[in-house]
């Protein structure tokens, strides 16, 4: 099963989010919520680089099954706010694969 954990302050802002396990809902290759778990957080990381300027610091395990995302504190206003909103929308996302494949991917922290 996939585990995502969404890390939020005390204002609710996200602060970071992990991704770990693997899904195996189907053949390695072939396993189509792993996929989609990976294309959410994968395009979600990008859409805040290419959006704000933002590279956010990213952890992966070498065997995969492990991404860990943090959101720096020292924002600019304007970019804290973009980068709140896609991440948000990334966990709207991850919460919709979560009610179609719960058996595969679990999401706390919303």
């Amino acid at each position: 099963m996939i585990k995502v954990t969404i890390e939020r302050n005390d204002n609710k802002h996200v602060m970071a989010f992990t991704m770990e396990g693997h899904a195996e809902s189907g053949p390695h290759g072939h396993d189509l919520v792993c996929a989609a778990a990976s294309a959410l957080s994968f395009g979600s990381i990008n859409a805040v680089a290419e959006l704000t300027g933002l590279e956010l610091p990213v952890e992966m395990g070498d065997e995969g099954g492990f991404l860990r995302c943090r959101v720096p504190q020292d924002l600019e206003a304007g970019t804290a706010e973009k980068v709140q909103l896609l991440l948000e929308g990334l966990i709207v996302s991850f919460a919709m694969l979560e009610e179609q494949y719960g058996e595969y991917i679990q999401v706390s922290g919303r």
